[in-house]
């Protein structure tokens, strides 16, 4: 029986791809819990520009970057089937969508305020400039990478209240932290598939070694102290209540299971349920300090 073959995606499937809308939705997410955590009040008009400005911004940056991936992306079977490595998508077609998309999530960000759209130009220029030519020369690339990946909830909190402190400060640190068993977890899974395009993103120079391991257990325990930054905030001036305090050390503690378990045998399932327990960790953690700041 002759299979049936997939069907040609089309140019708006294309678009998604190239900018990852998935993952931008994480990446609002946590953008749009800053928000709240800075926010006295819920604006429609400011908030709708936060998150479609961001998503724009997300867009654009992932979408530079594949296009300056485009020849290593070709050799990986995680992403061969992209818009640019198959031809489906012209490096010109692909670097106007970005570009309009950056230019306009930008615009909805600086209408926002100087400061949010100052955040998010950082967030595009050091993930496309800095970032991406880094990935293939040294696993350094992780360190890099966690900076514009850490923005989204402190540009959040500041496009809402319009001024930067100690309090976006510690929604920074939080999901910095937070970057290196998460990207680290992706790394180990991957690993074999980043070789052939010449990525070494795991700690050390070995790979799926026990020394990478211990660090990715090591960075994963840090999560913990660093989630309790916003309730530790010296004067009395703490953003959250014992109840975030409570629920982000248990989550802290779950998230800690599978990166123990890969220190322990260094297989790639646990890497794999460490990668998904990222996925839950980060978003129960940010909201319960929303829900928690709420009287």
């Amino acid at each position: 029986m002759t299979a049936t073959p997939e069907p040609t995606p089309t140019l708006m499937k294309d678009i998604a791809v190239l900018f990852k809308l998935r993952l931008g939705t994480f990446v609002v997410l946590s953008a749009v819990l800053g928000w709240f955590m800075g926010a006295d009040t819920i604006a429609l008009v400011p908030f709708l520009k936060l998150t479609i400005g961001g998503y724009l911004l997300t867009g654009a940056s992932n979408g530079f970057n594949q296009i300056l991936e485009k020849s290593n992306d070709a050799k990986m079977g995680r992403t061969a089937n992209r818009p640019l490595p198959t031809g489906r998508m012209s490096v010109k077609t692909a670097a106007i969508w970005s570009t309009a998309a950056g230019i306009l999530g930008l615009a909805a960000l600086f209408d926002l305020g100087v400061r949010a759209g100052l955040l998010g130009l950082l967030a595009l220029l050091s993930y496309v400039l800095a970032y991406t030519p880094l990935k293939a020369r040294t696993g350094f690339s992780v360190l890099v990478g966690a900076i514009p990946g850490a923005i989204p909830p402190m540009l959040g909190y500041v496009a809402a209240t319009h001024r930067f402190g100690i309090e976006p400060g510690t929604l920074f640190a939080v999901q910095f932290m937070w970057q290196f068993p998460h990207f680290w977890a992706i790394a180990w899974v991957a690993h074999e598939d980043y070789l052939k395009a010449g990525y070494r993103m795991l700690p050390f120079k070995e790979g799926r070694s026990a020394a990478s391991a211990r660090q990715i257990l090591l960075y994963t325990m840090l999560c913990i102290p660093a989630s309790l930054l916003p309730w530790a905030l010296p004067g009395g001036e703490a953003m959250v209540g014992d109840t975030a305090l409570i629920v982000a050390i248990i989550a802290g503690l779950g998230f800690c299971v599978p990166a123990y378990r890969l220190w322990r045998n260094l297989e790639v399932d646990n890497a794999r349920k460490l990668m998904f327990a990222s996925f839950l960790y980060l978003p129960i953690v940010q909201l319960t300090y929303v829900l928690d700041k709420l009287p």
